[in-house]
Order: C-alpha cells, then sequence, then structure tokens
C-alpha cells in the first residue's frame, strides 16, 4: 500500500496542526504518512514530541529550498530506538564519539543514530564501534548526571552555564568586533563571524532570563511539592512541555548559529597572518560552543525528559 500525502499547503494555518494530529492518531503502528509543506515543519516535531513522546518516525524526503516532505509513521507500542541525545545522558563520555563526526548531540539529540547517519552520509557501523569501545572503558562516577536532583541541576546550569555565556558575551562581542575591523578587509568573513555572534548574544541572553524567571522556579516547585507532599501550583503556561519545547527550538537556534561560526572559520583554523586577538578569538569561540554543547545536553537530554516525567507524577 502506497503511503498517503498531507498536503497542509492547501489547509488554513489554524487547521494544520490539528489535522496531522488527527491524521497520525488515525494511524496503526506501522503506518505512516508524508506532509508536503512549503516550509520546514521543525515546529510541528517538537510538538508531536512534547504531546506524543517518543511514539513516532519522523524522516525528510525532500528538505527545501521551495518544498518539504517529512515521512511521520507510528511506532508500535514499547517500540523506540534510542535517540543520540539518550545514549549521551547515560553515559556522557559518548559525546566525544559524536563531535569526532561532526554529529550533533545536543540540539540535534533527540534523533536517532540511523537517522542522523543515514542523512549525513557517515557509515553507523564505524559510529556504533566506536561507541562501543566507550562502554568498554570504566566510567568516573562524577560525570553521571542521571543521578542528580532537578532543583539541583537546575541549579548547577546557572551557575555554571549560565554565569560562563554572561561572563563570555562581552568579551566575545567586544573582540569579535574589534577582529573584524582590523582583519575584516582580508578575511571577510569575520564580519559575518561577528554579526552572527551578535544575534547569538541577544538571543542566549533573553534565553537564560526566560529559563531562571519561569521555566526553572517551575521545577524546582515541582521537586519541592513531591518531596512535601503538597498540590502542585497552578503554571501560567499550562503544562511544563510548552516552555520546554520553546527552549528546545531556541536552542537549536543557537547550535545552527554557533555551527555557522565554525563553517565560515573552517572549524576555527586560525590563518598564518592572524593576530594575538584573532587567534584568542577563535580559540574562545571553539571554548564557547564546547560549554553550549554540555549545557544544551544537560536541559535537552536529561532535564527537560525528567521535568515532563514529574509532572507527570501529580496528574
Amino acid at each position: 500500500m502506497s503511503t498517503s500525502i498531507l498536503d497542509v499547503t492547501i489547509l488554513e494555518p489554524r487547521l494544520k496542526h490539528p489535522t496531522i494530529f488527527e491524521k497520525f492518531d488515525s494511524l496503526n503502528p506501522g503506518e505512516d504518512f508524508i506532509i508536503h509543506n512549503d516550509h520546514d515543519p521543525k515546529p510541528l516535531y517538537y510538538q508531536l514530541l512534547a504531546e506524543r513522546g517518543q511514539t513516532f518516525v519522523w524522516e525528510y524526503v525532500e528538505n527545501g529550498p521551495e518544498w518539504w516532505k517529512v515521512r511521520i509513521g507510528k511506532l508500535a507500542e514499547g517500540e523506540k530506538e534510542t535517540t543520540i541525545g539518550e545514549l549521551v545522558a547515560k553515559d556522557y563520555r559518548k559525546a566525544q564519539v559524536f563531535k569526532k563526526f561532526g554529529i550533533d548531540f545536543c540540539c540535534g539529540g533527540k534523533k536517532t543514530l540511523s537517522e542522523v547517519c543515514n542523512k549525513k552520509g557517515i557509515d553507523i557501523h564505524r559510529v556504533e564501534d566506536e561507541l562501543k569501545n566507550v562502554d568498554q572503558q570504566s566510567q568516573r562516577t562524577g560525570d553521571n548526571y542521571q543521578n542528580w536532583e532537578l532543583d539541583f541541576m537546575c541549579d548547577y546550569i546557572i551557575n555554571t552555564h549560565h554565569n560562563y555565556v554572561r561572563e563570555s558575551i562581552p568579551f566575545l562581542s567586544e573582540i569579535s568586533q574589534k577582529v573584524a575591523r582590523v582583519h575584516g578587509e582580508h578575511h571577510p568573513e569575520l564580519v559575518k563571524v561577528a554579526e552572527v555572534f551578535a544575534g547569538i548574544a541577544a538571543d542566549l541572553s533573553m534565553h537564560l532570563m526566560k529559563e531562571e524567571n519561569i521555566l526553572f522556579p517551575y521545577i524546582k516547585e515541582m521537586v519541592l511539592a513531591k518531596k512535601t507532599g503538597m498540590p502542585l501550583p497552578q503554571a501560567q503556561f499550562g503544562q511544563v512541555a510548552n516552555p520546554i519545547t520553546v527552549m528546545e527550538q531556541e536552542h537549536e537556534g543557537a547550535g545552527e548559529d554557533l555551527s555557522e561560526i565554525r563553517e565560515l572559520t573552517n572549524n576555527y583554523d586560525v590563518p598564518a597572518d592572524a593576530c594575538t586577538s584573532y587567534r584568542i578569538l577563535f580559540k574562545k569561540l571553539e571554548e564557547f560552543e564546547d560549554d553550549l554543547h554540555q549545557h544544551v545536553h544537560m536541559e535537552n537530554n536529561i532535564l527537560f525528559p525528567k521535568a515532563i516525567e514529574l509532572e507527570k507524577q501529580f496528574k
């Protein structure tokens, strides 16, 4: 039987997602359909993930620039391929394997290994062999974030990663502008690097405030309610999955921007005519990217899924 195609371009905007959800819910396990759209339906992916969990297959059949087609299939009950984020959540050392192969384990952590390897043309067997080598090595207990209490993890993220971002943004903003002014004539990519980082700085500054003032306090309230046996206060945003979806989308945006900088700089390759500031800029940008990867991994792959599960215990 051929896979049916749902053309959402002919639907009113308010009806698109409800129609897709209705179509998905009508599927039997193992069945699928293809949505045809005029833009990347990535927000739909996050909504499906938040409201239906890891119960579906998401595969790009056509990926722009004019049309997007995505195959959405329903998994059988209990059927689930481990995601990249889950692999790293269980053992953070595996992040180095994914980094070696250019696989995004934080912002793109909800994808499966087979899905990413297929899309990027990577030999999955080579990746799996290196992951097995990691499994055979002893693991330090200090790397196991899975055992941390969620309120402690919120505080740790703020004190470690949020503070690092806030401290780094002014310096990186200033030095990226300086290096662009001095070397931009011979290295025009530096002008673009400064421009992209300015966007990252603005977006992340707002992002941190939303986490610290809205999402993290609610997660800590859930932990306290669970410990004390008190009812959970009503949240103004409804379910915790709602702000989490927004945070994950913003994480992906920051990750894409930093990937653009890495591409512009040829993986932070310093040219022969680079001055000291030029070299420091590239070193700090790479450090900033590494920190963001660990930061987003802790949130997307550990904190957020556990917060969603914790909220369910109050229902």
